[in-house]
């Protein structure tokens, strides 16, 4: 038991939570789908997969509810569950060519400005490749888990979690014709912040938690990870009944599929 569980129950800690994952066959994470982000970042390196029971509000990622929570994990027991593998990015922040900082992400990656500052001007190479050049309040970069996130918000397409692909978004482009565009997943992505940002607040955001500053001439690098994370999908569901459920897809209430 980690010191923040135990501290809640009035136990004594046991371990830390990043000793759990190794020590385990199968975590349960209840909560909400931050909370299964937190917790999918701790545990990806020991392939452990991941039952997530939803208490929260939307619960995209966490789809088991608190009702059919024992009989899932029977199934997952068993063996009867399907495990699916989510796509995770690989990102590391360079400056002056020196490495910063490496992480790695399961929904998005999020570059953006403060709320004073300007308008972000950043270039955006594909395999070494010049793609285009953004003035934008932001850009994301989506994995296929991540495509129902912000950058759903920002105008980007859903991508079935199954799909070899990434997304870049930009954030309320200043350009109309800068549209989101889905990439292969084999694709090298290299993000440099122009050098009119002497003075700005751009700032890189990982799952919507934790970040880094940028500064101007720094690059963001990202690919596909090595690792992935193992999601248990409860018996009986799917993808599009997810998306149904949540995103109120089928049209209106009498229209229910």
């Amino acid at each position: 038991m980690d010191p923040n569980t135990a501290g809640l129950i009035g136990e004594t800690a046991l371990c830390s939570q990043e000793e759990i994952p190794p020590r385990s066959n199968l975590l349960i994470v209840l909560g909400g789908d931050g909370t299964l982000l937190n917790v999918a970042h701790i545990a990806h390196p020991h392939s452990v997969p991941i039952l997530g029971v939803n208490l929260g509000s939307l619960g995209f990622l966490t789809e088991t509810t608190l009702e059919d929570l024992y009989p899932t994990l029977q199934s997952a027991l068993t063996g009867e569950c399907k495990i699916e593998q989510r796509m995770l990015l690989n990102a590391s922040l360079w400056r002056d060519e020196t490495k910063l900082h490496d992480f790695n992400v399961l929904n998005d990656i999020v570059i953006n400005k403060s709320a004073l500052a300007r308008i972000v001007n950043l270039t955006v190479q594909v395999n070494d490749q010049p793609m285009t050049s953004y003035r934008a309040d932001g850009l994301i970069i989506a994995t296929p888990t991540g495509s129902t996130a912000y950058s759903l918000s920002a105008g980007g397409p859903i991508i079935h979690p199954s799909m070899h692909a990434l997304v870049l978004s930009p954030i309320c482009p200043f350009t109309l014709t800068n549209r989101p565009i889905v990439i292969p997943d084999t694709s090298r992505i290299k993000v440099q912040l122009t050098k009119r940002h002497e003075d700005e607040d751009v700032g890189i955001t990982l799952d919507g938690k934790m970040g880094y500053a940028m500064k101007s001439g720094d690059i963001l690098k990202a690919e596909k990870a090595r690792v992935s994370v193992k999601l248990i999908q409860a018996p009986g569901k799917n993808y599009y009944q997810t998306l149904r459920k949540k995103l109120h897809w089928g049209g209106t209430a009498e229209n229910k599929i």
